[in-house]
């Protein structure tokens, strides 16, 4: 006798179950993907700090407590196979990332008396971290924009926003995620959703990335206290702050700050606005230095003490919800001692201050109305000159920038780097020295154009750029031990090839980006001449300093030019080893492959080895090759030393 078995639907095959060894090999797997998305869908509310470990939290406690179980779309065993594809693929991804889902949009529902809590409403048991507070790194200001207007939407808005963008997720798919997660309004929440500019490059930024920490230390001094004496501090802290922010949206005699800490006398004067070191106007025109220690206090706010006060405590003890920034190699504590004012006024819609401590200089934000959304920037400028002291950023709104210009700037101008034989465009500066807006390159999708600043003053013109932090970056063209400032056809033409290469050093500390043209060569088959560019970008500190040799092929358009060879910490193309090689595989007109490398003049001979063969006379090669060749390059100096390839 035959038996038959039931007809089976081979379009919606039985739901695979998911065990815990899968949900844990996709927790694993996906861990930092699934801990962004639960810090992006909680709540901004519960501060930077406490996001972070929820959010951890939240992944960590996401597998399920059994083997198996009902087909329920978030149980403990099986999810939906009809979903699998539009949900994300893996099954045990699915499962885990709606656990999460769940829990982030529970943790920002309200405590209710009537209604039993959920666990994700309280504070996680794990992880714990004493002693410290933990912050992702801060981004820039269009990352800034993008979680001000995420933390105005509800909570399952923000998570079919972070859905969308970072799993790539159509409505469907969003829909059903929410629904399974138990959220409510979904249809309402795709629509609000759709309000905030798609932008899935930012969710993957730093900014939003809980699992790259920044650390500062919680309140050092009251740690030491006895038990008994540091819950009464507390106690009477948490009083204090209560009644401090009763009154509303106003600031607070100390804006945004943590507890007080520091009691001794020099620090209680470095938060006294009545101690500030203020120059005169005059004072750069006399002084045997020229940098920042010479710059007046200007703006319209320098009298203002409330607002000199708030700044001040937010930089020696920054509260949670504060955005702190610092340059590679910048100390973002206090100030040792009352710092020097610079500015104070009304730039866009926030209030400004501008300090300098002879290391660092530190600039405080807070928006003209309301009391939430302070910033605190540090950028080291020790070692200033009158061309690296021109100016500093007072403000970023929209991907526009402001500076205020140094008191012996005479006249601005912008230049396009990108169209070199145009004119700079004059522009116009307040009586306090603030520029108008002017479009940032540095945080540019696409380049399309380079706006750079030249600043006119006594000594000549200064070509400076945007490179995202408080102090622009100068430019400069010529060998190392002769580097000047860009004013001739030749420098702006080389400049116009390199400016698109400029975001490979942005955000590094830099203080100065040279261009030097270490040889040129004529093209195999007749194809023109081609220019070998070293670029080499000096940060504040002294080391860190990065370095990419280009290969500018025959180009009527200005071109950017191809990164040959890079290396970050070296000496090459500097003034201590003003030499260089690099090399390139490039394909002529004819459809031809060539080995191409170059030396600086010190290069007397170069050799290919490792798989191709091949040698010259001089600091110039080229050798036919195959598409895809691998070789090794070295050369020779005129005093027999070898020199390698830039690494």
């Amino acid at each position: 006798m035959l038996n038959v078995a039931p007809e089976q639907d081979i379009l919606n095959p039985p739901a695979p179950s998911v065990g815990v060894e899968q949900a844990e090999a996709a927790l694993v797997e996906h861990y930092p993907r699934l801990v962004r998305l639960a810090y992006l869908v909680l709540p901004p509310s519960l501060g930077r700090n406490r996001r972070v470990v929820t959010a951890h939290a939240i992944v960590q406690r996401s597998l399920p407590r059994g083997r198996g179980g009902p087909a329920d779309g978030l149980g403990e065993g099986l999810i939906p196979a009809a979903r699998r594809a539009e949900a994300g693929g893996d099954p045990g991804y699915v499962y885990v990332r709606r656990r999460v889902v769940r829990q982030a949009l529970e943790a920002g529902l309200p405590l209710r008396r009537r209604a039993w809590p959920k666990r994700a409403q309280f504070p996680p048991l794990l992880p714990q971290v004493w002693g410290l507070r933990l912050f992702p790194r801060s981004g820039g200001a269009d990352e800034l924009a993008l979680d001000q207007r995420l933390s105005a939407l509800s909570g399952p808005a923000r998570a079919a926003y972070v859905l969308r963008g970072l799993d790539r997720l159509g409505d469907e798919a969003v829909a059903a995620e929410l629904t399974a997660a138990g959220a409510s309004g979904v249809r309402q929440a795709l629509a609000d959703a759709d309000g905030v500019e798609s932008q899935p490059g930012l969710l993957a930024s730093a900014e939003f990335d809980p699992c790259s920490l920044q650390a500062r230390p919680t309140d050092l001094m009251r740690r030491r206290q006895h038990g008994r004496a540091a819950l009464a501090a507390v106690a009477a802290l948490a009083v204090c702050g209560a009644l401090i922010g009763l009154p509303g949206d106003d600031w607070g005699p100390d804006g945004a700050a943590a507890p007080a800490y520091a009691q001794n006398p020099a620090a209680r004067a470095a938060l006294d606005p009545g101690h500030l070191l203020r120059v005169e106007p005059t004072a750069w025109t006399t002084a045997t230095r020229t940098d920042f220690s010479v710059w007046p206090a200007r703006g319209g706010l320098t009298g203002d003490a409330a607002l000199l006060r708030r700044a001040l405590a937010v930089w020696a003890r920054p509260g949670e919800s504060v955005q702190v920034s610092a340059t590679p190699g910048t100390p973002s504590g206090p100030p040792m001692g009352a710092p020097q004012l610079l500015f104070a006024g009304d730039v866009d819609r926030a209030r400004v201050v501008l300090f300098y401590d002879g290391l660092r200089v530190a600039r405080y934000a807070e928006p003209l109305q309301g009391s939430a959304g302070a910033a605190l920037d540090f950028a080291r400028v020790d070692a200033a000159d009158a061309a690296s002291a021109s100016a500093l950023v007072v403000g970023r709104t929209d991907g526009n920038v402001r500076y205020l210009t140094a008191p012996w700037v005479r006249e601005a101008s912008v230049r396009d780097l990108l169209t070199p034989d145009a004119s700079a465009r004059p522009l116009h500066r307040d009586g306090n020295g603030v520029t108008d807006p002017v479009v940032s390159p540095s945080m540019a999708r696409q380049c399309t154009s380079w706006e750079a600043f030249e600043f006119r003053d006594d000594s000549g013109v200064r070509l400076v750029t945007d490179l995202g932090e408080l102090a622009p970056a100068r430019l400069t063209w010529g060998p190392p031990a002769g580097a000047h400032d860009v004013g001739d056809r030749a420098a702006r033409e080389g400049w116009a090839r390199t400016a698109c290469l400029l975001p490979t050093v942005r955000s590094h500390g830099v203080r100065s980006v040279n261009d030097w043209q270490f040889a040129q060569q004529a093209m195999p088959e007749n194809n023109g001449t081609a220019g070998w560019i070293c670029t080499r970008a000096e940060t504040w500190r002294g080391a860190g300093s990065r370095v990419f040799a280009q290969f500018q092929a025959p180009s009527t358009r200005l071109a950017p030019g191809a990164i040959a060879a890079r290396a970050e910490n070296s000496a090459a193309c500097g003034v201590r080893e003003a030499r260089v090689l690099a090399g390139v595989l490039w394909k002529s007109r004819g459809g031809t492959w060539f080995v191409l490398a170059a030396g600086s003049e010190q290069v007397t001979s170069v050799t290919l080895s490792g798989g191709m063969t091949g040698s010259e006379r001089g600091n110039l090669l080229a050798v036919r090759a195959k598409e895809g060749a691998r070789a090794e390059l070295n050369g020779r100096l005129a005093d027999g030393s070898p020199i390698a390839t830039l690494r």
